[in-house]
């Protein structure tokens, strides 16, 4: 088996609610490390003492369990392996081969004294009958790719790399785990991720959705890629595409955007996209219309696209968003008054505003990044991040920080 690589903050995660009467669901795209910590909780437990024997730990993806894909033979292929005495953790990866899964860990659960821990590569793992089944009884640890800090750890640089370069390469190739075999060798790695792209969108989107048109979803896949942290419409993508002739409209132009809607919804079921809702700060409420696309890694993109580093504006706002869900935060886009705050961050007792830019340099970029800022009313911290390494560490109270030194705090 290959080296295990240390996710210590997810693995922590895992680790406090173990024996938590809750069933531990880790989501996230595929090969994004999943099965890896589920591995590394694996090992957890029999250096704390626990049994082999009272770990059963199955791939569901595994031609061996190719006969289990309804819950009922699953149900009992596992009741028959269960101890009698002593708790069992139940450990079951990729749990979407089964079908109707949710019931026979609703039956585990009920049955035996066990501890669950399933993970998924799509939201469908979350749909509607099985929140309605486990309502309350489920704890999601949501797994993204590295982050930048991750990376610096994963990865063996020489010792003449300085910490920009590192940063230069993480934008140019993302974190996906698997690309540490090819030691940022461009070809390879770009096969690997094109590997796994096709593996989401024909598994977790395409056999889910019968009805889908593959050369439009990818069309739109391009189009989002393009346009990171663009704020843009359902109806605004489907205009794009149809001028361009891809999408068939009916008589009225909506179905494009109904389309268009529909497809971003399963790229986000799939986790390769995440959609941000705009909020307004002073109105205090949310807005329904235009919201921004954030890609989950930059390896996918620049795949798709090629790397161009004239993108790198919106390639540190997109980093800046995946930090930000990886620390917690509930993100929004804030409207203030007739101007745009790139993100508001919010937990239960905490709020940040962040601005997002290359550089600070110039009097005007200056001058539109800090005057959101300014138009905000309350006093909760006020962040401007970018790639100056500047003197200048705050403007009348709104912090400026160099993004690099943001990203490893």
């Amino acid at each position: 088996m290959a080296e295990l690589i240390n996710r210590p903050e997810y693995l922590e995660q895992l680790v406090q609610n173990k024996d938590v009467d809750l069933v531990k669901i880790v989501t996230g795209i595929r090969r994004c490390g999943k099965s890896s910590l589920l591995d590394l909780f694996h090992q957890y437990l029999s250096n704390t003492g626990v049994a082999e024997t009272n770990i059963l730990h199955m791939n569901m993806e595994s031609l061996r369990y190719r006969t289990l894909s309804d819950y009922l033979a699953f149900y009992d292929y596992v009741s028959e392996r269960i101890p009698k005495s002593g708790k069992t953790y139940l450990i079951f990866d990729e749990l979407q081969a089964v079908e109707h899964w949710e019931k026979a860990i609703e039956s585990f659960r009920l049955d035996f004294d066990v501890d669950i821990y399933i993970t998924g590569s799509n939201a469908y793992l979350l749909s509607t009958e099985f929140s309605t089944l486990l309502s309350g009884r489920y704890v999601e640890v949501r797994m993204l790719p590295l982050s930048f800090k991750e990376f610096l750890a994963f990865y063996e640089f020489e010792s003449s790399v300085s910490l920009e370069e590192k940063f230069q390469r993480y934008l140019q190739f993302g974190g996906m785990p698997v690309l540490r075999e090819y030691h940022f060798n461009e070809a390879r790695s770009n096969q690997a991720l094109e590997g796994i792209y096709s593996t989401v969108v024909l598994r977790d989107i395409l056999q889910r959705n019968s009805q889908t048109d593959q050369e439009i979803l990818q069309k739109i896949m391009l189009f989002l890629c393009s346009n990171i942290g663009s704020i843009s419409s359902p109806n605004s993508i489907g205009n794009v595409l149809s001028n361009e002739g891809d999408i068939r409209t009916g008589k009225g132009k909506n179905v494009a955007g109904k389309t268009v809607e529909k497809y971003i919804s399963m790229l986000r079921s799939a986790f390769v996209f995440y959609s941000v809702g705009r909020y307004d700060v002073k109105g205090k409420q949310f807005l329904k219309t235009l919201g921004k696309n954030y890609i989950v890694d930059m390896g996918f993109r620049n795949m798709l696209l090629g790397y161009r580093d004239a993108d790198r504006g919106h390639i540190i706002e997109n980093i800046v968003f995946l930090e930000l869900i990886r620390r917690d935060y509930r993100v929004y886009i804030g409207k203030v008054g007739e101007t745009e705050v790139d993100f508001v961050a919010e937990k239960p007792n905490d709020k940040l505003y962040i601005q997002v830019t290359e550089s600070m340099q110039s009097p005007e970029t200056r001058e539109r990044e800090l005057r959101p800022l300014r138009m905000i009313p309350d006093n909760y911290e006020k962040i401007i991040l970018s790639m100056d390494r500047s003197y200048i560490n705050s403007y009348d109270g709104i912090k400026s920080l160099y993004l690099i030194d943001w990203l490893l705090s």
